[in-house]
Formats: C-alpha cells, sequence, structure tokens
C-alpha cells in the first residue's frame, strides 16, 4: 500500500510495533469487514505532521488510540464511553498492521499517549488491552476480598490475573483447556489453575472451600466457557463477559436462580481515556510484568503465521508485529 498522505491536522505514524488481539483473529467479528487492514495496539515514532499540529512533533513515541468518543454525547457523560458512536466509527488508516498509519484529527486531539522513555515500543503495545482489562474489573467492581474466577487463560485472561494480584485479590483461579496455559497462568500468579474439561463448578469448590467464584470473568469466546460461568458464580456474585460467543449463539440465562439469588450479569467492551491513562501508569509503574508475556516477534513477512500462533492458540500467548523490521 502506498504510504499514506496526510491532512494539516493529522500525522505519519512510522509503526514500530502492533499487537495481535484476540479480535483480530475472531472470524465472525473480522470476516464482515474484509477486506481490511487489521492492528488496533500501534506503538511508533511521529514520521510527519500537519502544519496545524503543535502538540505533538516528529522523533515522537507514541502509541496512538484507534477508537476514540467525543466526550460530549450522552453516553459519555454518564462513563458509557465505549457506547459512543464517535468511538466506534473512528479509526486511524490503514491500520496498525501497516508501516505507516495517517492519523485522523480526532485521534491527534483524544487519543495520543507519549511513551516514557523507559517504556519499550512493544510494551506500548499492552497499553490498550491493559486498559480494557482495568475497565472490565471496575465495571465488575472486583474486590481485595473476592475470590475470581478466570474463564480463559490467553492474553486477556493472564492480563486479568495480574492486575487482580497487583490490586490485592486474594484468591485467583484460572480455568483453560489448554495445559501450557495453565502453566502460564501458574507463572503469572494465579493462586490455583483448573483443567476446564474437568467439573468446573465441582473443582473451583475444592479450591475454594466448598464455595463458588464472587467474581467470575469470562476471557473465552466459545460458547462453554460463557456456559460454564452460569454455573460458577455464588449467590451475590458478578459474571463479567469480557469475551462472548459468535452472535448466533443464545445462552440459556437460570434468570429465576440469579433472581433470588441477586447475582449480577455485566458485560464490558473495549477501554476509554481514562482507562488508557490508568494503564500507562501501570505499566510505567512496573506492575504487571507485559514482557514476560510476549512469546513471538514477527515482521510483516510473517504475518500470517502469526495470526495462525494467536487463532491456534498453542503455545504462544503475545504475538506482536514489527511491521518496520529491517
Amino acid at each position: 500500500m502506498p504510504t499514506p498522505e496526510i491532512g494539516d491536522d493529522e500525522f505519519l505514524l512510522k509503526v514500530m510495533a502492533s499487537g495481535i488481539c484476540g479480535s483480530d483473529v475472531t472470524e465472525w467479528y473480522r470476516v464482515p469487514r474484509a477486506p481490511k487492514v487489521l492492528g488496533h495496539e500501534a506503538t511508533g515514532v511521529i514520521e510527519k505532521t500537519g502544519k496545524n499540529v503543535t502538540k505533538y512533533k516528529v522523533g515522537e513515541r507514541v502509541f496512538v488510540s484507534h477508537h476514540v468518543p467525543c466526550n460530549k454525547c450522552r453516553y459519555c457523560l454518564r462513563g458509557n464511553h465505549t457506547a459512543c458512536e464517535t468511538l466506534h466509527t473512528t479509526n486511524y488508516y490503514p491500520g496498525g498492521f501497516a508501516q505507516y498509519i495517517r492519523v485522523p484529527k480526532i485521534n491527534v486531539e483524544q487519543g495520543v499517549y507519549k511513551l516514557p522513555a523507559g517504556m519499550s515500543f512493544e510494551e506500548g503495545t499492552f497499553i490498550e488491552p491493559l486498559a480494557c482489562v482495568i475497565r472490565g474489573q471496575r465495571l465488575a467492581a472486583i474486590q481485595k476480598d473476592d475470590v475470581v474466577l478466570i474463564i480463559g487463560g490467553g492474553l486477556a485472561g493472564i492480563l486479568h490475573v495480574q492486575l487482580a494480584r497487583a490490586n490485592g485479590v486474594r484468591n485467583v483461579v484460572v480455568a483453560d483447556v489448554n495445559p501450557y496455559r495453565l502453566r502460564l497462568a501458574e507463572k503469572f500468579g494465579a493462586h490455583h489453575t483448573i483443567d476446564a474439561k474437568d467439573n468446573l463448578p465441582q473443582k473451583l469448590r475444592e479450591v475454594n472451600d466448598g464455595r463458588l467464584a464472587d467474581k467470575v470473568v469470562v476471557c473465552a469466546g466459545a460458547t462453554q466457557a460463557a456456559l460454564g460461568a452460569l454455573e460458577c458464580v455464588d449467590k451475590g456474585g458478578t459474571i463479567l463477559f469480557f469475551a462472548v460467543p459468535d452472535p448466533t449463539v443464545k445462552i440459556p440465562v437460570p434468570i429465576t436462580e440469579f433472581w433470588r439469588n441477586e447475582v449480577v450479569l455485566r458485560t464490558s467492551y473495549g477501554a476509554a481515556p481514562g482507562d488508557l491513562e490508568e494503564s500507562l501508569a501501570v505499566l510505567s509503574g512496573r506492575k504487571v510484568d507485559v514482557v514476560g508475556m510476549i512469546t513471538h516477534r514477527l515482521g510483516l513477512v510473517d504475518a500470517a503465521e502469526g495470526f495462525r500462533l494467536v487463532a491456534t492458540a498453542g503455545e504462544s500467548l503475545k504475538v506482536i508485529l514489527e511491521p518496520n523490521r529491517v
């Protein structure tokens, strides 16, 4: 693709690193939008600025948020920034998996975050996914004395583990069908791990004094993950659907039981500016280990292999593309 031309209120970013997200390999999510250059975790160096851009300079190292809210509509003013129509229609061009991207005016004004001197480009690719996790845990009101069950030990699940541990949560349990990811969950701080092919509620009770979980975080899009969550939440607990099955799947909710036990079903989507700022602070303070989560670093020529690694969910965790790798 040709290098994008920029306008007076825009800048050109030379992409140095961009992580492959689980949504990038979710067929029902991406296929309807094809053909499209994906990638929304881009960090890089400002290559060129429009004449009206004064806040940023050529050579600065930045992370650029792909979606930005208007901060004016009813949803934004009520704290529901990720429901904002502007957020859902903004993006940079052509996408994070490109050597250069054009950053539009609204993103320049509201979606650029300078990387601290000690933060690498690859660490910066975690700003967006960690911000999503921060938002999810806040919306689910996860507390220190909670028992938190995380279903799915991929990138999001491990970030949830690390953030919960960093915030002092006393018992974090991870369930997955992949032994490799269960080992990673233990490495990054899970107190207990469960093979999700087993009787999940029973195994959970065994590591939780006979009780179910106060908070269940669904980090896998498999239907069984969503169904399993319904069986693992304790009375007065909350299920956070951080990941969901494809739109054709209908989940039967035991609504009468949940009504009687005051169980909360909660969703979270994306990240707002405040979440991104908090994420940057957490990463700057080295409160979570993201470098240790990187299993593969690939150039654009090997992008297909990167997508395969993420899609098959084998022995990989975080795959980062480096579009300008020499």
